[in-house]
């Protein structure tokens, strides 16, 4: 499945960060998720949902944190650019000269069906917060994590120091 799990470096340059921080930047898994990202159409929402959750579970049985969250975040940006395009026809919330920020317009053709894809999206983030098997591996992860990242600081320091 392309798991980052087997380099212990690169699991742990991994973080969390808030939201979406990331999700299209952490390879391997960027490439394997992103093709699975879809949001267009209620029923591809509905596929897309789906997919990324049964790749979500995949990781959780892999022992996969980072898979895990990958896919959390990947869902979540579904939620978040579903409602975007629910909010603003064609997705843009700026104007593309001034900066400044466009008024919401729900009254065009796809706001209701973009609306219930976000909803969707939603419904199955809440699922991947709430798993259980997520929020062991993920205090896992940042106990991992910790000790690393100090015992990084100490190499660094006493090779600093040489």
């Amino acid at each position: 499945m392309g798991s980052a799990i087997q380099s212990q470096h690169l699991r742990m340059s991994y973080r969390i960060g808030r939201g979406e921080q990331g999700v299209l930047t952490f390879e391997p898994y960027k490439s394997a998720l992103l093709p699975l990202w879809r949001f267009r159409t209620l029923d591809i929402a509905r596929r897309s949902s789906k997919d990324l959750w049964d790749r979500f579970e995949a990781y959780g049985k892999e022992g996969d944190f980072v898979g895990m969250d990958m896919c959390r975040k990947f869902i979540q940006m579904g939620m978040t650019r579903a409602k975007r395009y629910a909010n603003h026809k064609g997705g843009r919330k700026y104007d593309k000269t001034s900066g400044q920020e466009l008024k919401k317009s729900y009254e065009h053709r796809d706001a209701k069906e973009k609306l219930e894809a976000s909803e969707l999206f939603k419904a199955v983030w809440t699922r991947c917060q709430e798993d259980p098997v997520y929020k062991r591996l993920k205090g896992e992860f940042q106990t991992e994590q910790k000790e690393w990242d100090r015992e990084q600081k100490l190499l660094n320091k006493e090779h600093d120091s040489r």
